[in-house]
Parts: structure tokens; C-alpha cells; sequence
């Protein structure tokens, strides 16, 4: 299971080291937490929209996701304030390497006409967010359970200090960046 933690910290860390010369292991860029987002604007006409996301986001991740709801009231979009709009999961250690793997290494691939992933959304911080059009690229999804076709926002958060440092790190962990 803690595949790819092991791989960190037997290959990574030191090929980040040499390339970058740190001077201490502390130095050495980690992945710090993936989060993961499914925006839900329907979900202020229809309530189970949001379960249906919940347990799609729990069989993805293998952790219960948390409901976002609106911070301001917006009449042009028909939204008050606490009504939900979307779910989210924050990831971290073991679980957060399990689906980073899943990720590169089972979804990515199976997604039609895929040549990797953009290279050039980093923040200017260190962290990098995408975007997948549809949740059926995950195994544990099953095409007839679904109700609507779904995207989601991944985002993750590094504690690189540039975006050259992160690029590196992510595809040192199996990131299919565009070449």
C-alpha cells in the first residue's frame, strides 16, 4: 500500500537533493496534501446530488468527504448563503499516496485520447491544480450506478518554494506531464 512512499523516500528525495543541492534533507520538497473538489451547482434544485457526490468522492478516495456550502448569498445565481454547492476532500499521507498513485498510474490512462497532463498550472508557489472531465475514470466508479457524468478539481499542495522544484517532485512520483 505505501508503495510510493518508499519509492519517495529510496528515489525522489535524492534525486531532488542532487539536482537541487540542498544542503539538508529538510530542504527537499514534499507532497504536503492533495485535495480534491467536485463543484455542484444543480445541488440547490436537487438535495441528492450531493449524496450521489459523497459516495462517489468516498469510493474514489476511501475517505468521507465534507460539504461545502455558500459563504454569500448570490440572487443572479439563486443561491443563499448555507446552501450547498459542492463537496470536497482534503488527502494526506498514506491515503493521499494511495490515490496519487491510483491517479497517474490506473485513472490518467484510461482517460480517451489521453497525452499527458498540463505543465504549466502551477501557482508560482510550488502547488499544482487539474481538472478530469469525468468520474469514470476511477475503477471503483460503475458506469451504470451514475446518475450524471461529473469533473472534479485535484489539487496538489507541495512545500516546494518555486514551480520548477514541484514539477520535478511530481514527475519524479509518475506525474504524465505533456512533453
Amino acid at each position: 500500500m505505501a508503495r510510493l512512499k518508499d519509492y519517495y523516500v529510496s528515489d525522489v528525495a535524492p534525486a531532488l537533493m542532487k539536482k537541487f543541492g540542498y544542503k539538508s534533507v529538510m530542504q527537499i520538497p514534499k507532497l504536503d496534501k492533495v485535495v480534491i473538489n467536485v463543484g455542484a451547482g444543480e445541488a440547490r434544485d436537487n438535495a441528492k446530488v450531493i449524496d450521489a457526490i459523497m459516495t462517489d468522492l468516498a469510493a474514489i478516495t476511501g475517505q468521507k468527504p465534507i460539504v461545502c456550502r455558500a459563504k454569500k448569498s448570490v440572487a443572479n445565481f439563486k443561491l443563499r448563503e448555507g446552501m450547498p454547492i459542492g463537496v470536497k476532500v482534503t488527502l494526506r499521507s498514506e491515503k493521499m499516496y494511495e490515490f496519487v498513485d491510483k491517479l497517474f498510474n490506473v485513472a490518467f490512462p484510461r482517460v480517451r485520447d489521453f497525452r499527458g497532463i498540463n505543465g504549466n498550472s502551477f501557482d508560482g508557489k510550488g502547488n499544482y491544480s487539474t481538472g478530469i472531465k469525468e468520474q469514470l475514470i476511477f475503477p471503483e466508479i460503475e458506469y451504470d450506478k451514475i446518475d450524471k457524468v461529473r469533473g472534479m478539481d485535484i489539487n496538489f499542495i507541495t512545500t516546494a518554494n518555486t514551480d520548477e522544484e514541484a514539477k520535478e517532485l511530481l514527475t519524479l512520483l509518475g506525474a504524465p506531464f505533456i512533453k
